[in-house]
């Protein structure tokens, strides 16, 4: 739906500032993150039809601003996402004999996908079973992207350096997703000299299923994801990492048998520790889950870390909740992250239906936010692939629209997985004529605080039939991640929200019989936070 706005004309008796003097006079600050804590919400914001515009070369002019106040309509804020996965190659690269031009050619296809239809990040897996989908010293290229573990892709490229490149230039933000216990996957091919099951014995366990996995329990584990996390958030410029489901393995990968850590549960009781079994395994998980937490934050503040548990935490929790226990069986006690604020963001795998009476997808939803009291983002994980339900894209959509409305502040959801878009036409039409319907920015982070960020500079070229809009990027401030663009019709603003390598947009003086009466613009960083605008009349 359409704001419009009737904008109020206020003289200022200074002078008219110049662009020089506006893009240099803040210049050397640097911004710097601060962690806070405040368990106040962020308020939620309308909804506004963006124009997403063409952008030709243009040079920037020397006209010099003129300064007026406005009032600019809010943009959306919604977090909607998919997961991109690698492990057995279900969604990308399709195959692992793909040569890099037609990996290249998937990945770009996915994300312009993304892109079209109004999701604003993708939730990408870059080290599926301890291997790696990108230039790693401490892991070996993977058999799901070459079909020879540690062989590197040729011609050469780094997967991840293209998917966090591509992703930006489309305003799509990038998630690293990983599994920090898989050892090895059954579907990854022989274990070779390549393999950290070859190079780290003493702390990988085989499983009945074929699979291989790390003891959490070892500290020699945890300081490994610990170095391939801390890896990739120094290196690579990307937007969020993210743990799924996978602690302690499900019991099925183990034939229904005890997960085999018998050496170091011996070493923990035979050192004093008086924790019961269950509990020391939950301990194990908890302390890898705070360590990673703080130690991104240290890296690198605007990274988020996001967990997508299992959507149960125990049966009975809410009442007449039914099915497996992520407490008692995988040892992850996912309700204590969220108490303890240990992520930025939390999803849930909802994957039941609305109507489903044992796993009822809002009263699970509802019971999750009222464990949220760190007030951190709620983005629940949909079944979009599969979810059993006669008519699966209204049920997703419904979904959707659900969660908006029981969280009602900071909304989004995760789609599992992009097959669930991609193979289902009807499914994206749906969202797109539906909840998708307009550009949306990812909420902000509140308990993180940024310093101020500059104003940008913008200069305006009126021509007989169009305007050229200039701009220069802040240098303050490499986070900045998007630009807000607003153009006014006589007195109906639109929006379009426009990556961070656009510096110039061109827009028709005349629209549907309106005229162009006047521009503005913001700069977005990479928490979310828009800066103060600037804005000229049109005459």
């Amino acid at each position: 739906m359409k704001i419009n706005f009737k904008y109020i004309l206020m003289c200022v008796g200074v002078a008219a500032l110049s662009l020089t003097s506006c893009a240099t006079n803040k210049s050397s600050k640097k911004i710097v993150y601060k962690k806070v804590e405040t368990k106040q919400p962020v308020k939620p914001v309308e909804s506004t039809k963006p124009t997403i515009l063409t952008t030709p070369k243009t040079e920037i002019s020397t006209k010099k601003e003129e300064l007026f106040t406005v009032k600019l309509p809010e943009v959306s804020r919604e977090f909607r996402a998919a997961w991109v996965a690698s492990v057995a190659n279900i969604n990308w690269p399709s195959k692992k004999e793909l040569t890099t031009a037609q990996q290249k050619d998937e990945a770009i296809k996915l994300l312009d996908m993304l892109e079209a239809n109004n999701f604003n990040a993708v939730i990408f897996q870059a080290r599926p079973a301890a291997d790696a989908l990108y230039k790693s010293n401490f892991e070996p290229w993977s058999y799901f992207l070459t079909g020879q573990e540690g062989k590197a892709p040729y011609p050469y490229y780094d997967p991840l350096e293209f998917w966090v490149e591509e992703a930006h230039k489309r305003g799509i933000e990038l998630h690293v997703w990983l599994n920090p216990y898989r050892a090895h996957h059954s579907s990854g091919g022989p274990v070779t000299s390549e393999s950290m099951v070859k190079k780290s014995p003493g702390n990988v366990v085989k499983l009945k299923n074929g699979m291989y996995w790390f003891d959490p329990a070892d500290k020699r584990t945890q300081d490994h994801v610990s170095e391939v996390v801390r890896d990739i958030v120094s290196r690579y410029d990307i937007d969020g990492i993210h743990f799924d489901d996978y602690f302690y393995p499900y019991a099925s990968y183990n034939g229904g048998a005890d997960f085999p850590d018998n050496a170091t549960w011996n070493v923990y009781r035979n050192n004093g520790g008086t924790l019961a079994r269950a509990d020391w395994r939950r301990h194990n998980v908890n302390t890898i889950i705070e360590r990673i937490y703080k130690e991104i934050k240290a890296e690198k503040p605007f990274v988020k870390f996001g967990i997508s548990p299992f959507g149960i935490w125990k049966p009975g929790y809410p009442s007449g909740i039914t099915g497996s226990s992520q407490y008692d069986e995988l040892y992850a006690d996912a309700k204590l992250w969220l108490n303890k604020g240990w992520v930025d963001y939390f999803s849930p795998q909802l994957y039941w239906p609305i109507n489903s009476t044992g796993q009822s997808f809002p009263k699970l939803l509802e019971w999750w936010k009222s464990e949220n009291t760190h007030n951190r983002h709620l983005w629940p994980g949909l079944n979009t692939v599969e979810v059993k339900v006669s008519d699966r894209t209204t049920e997703i959509t419904n979904q959707v629209k659900m969660a908006g409305e029981i969280l009602q502040n900071n909304v989004g959801v995760i789609h599992w997985s992009i097959a669930g878009l991609t193979k289902n036409p009807s499914m994206l039409s749906y969202l797109k004529e539906g909840p998708y319907k307009t550009k949306a920015l990812v909420p902000t982070m509140n308990w993180i605080k940024a310093d101020h960020l500059a104003k940008p500079s913008l200069a305006v070229n009126a021509k007989s039939s169009e305007v050229v809009m200039s701009w220069n990027e802040n240098k303050m401030s490499s986070n900045i991640s998007k630009w807000i663009l607003y153009t006014r019709y006589n007195n109906d603003w639109e929006t379009a929200i426009l990556d961070r390598t656009k510096t110039n947009q061109t827009v028709s003086k005349y629209k549907n019989g309106k005229n162009l009466t006047a521009v503005a613009l913001k700069a977005v960083d990479r928490l979310g936070n828009e800066s103060e605008y600037v804005a000229q009349r049109i005459n």
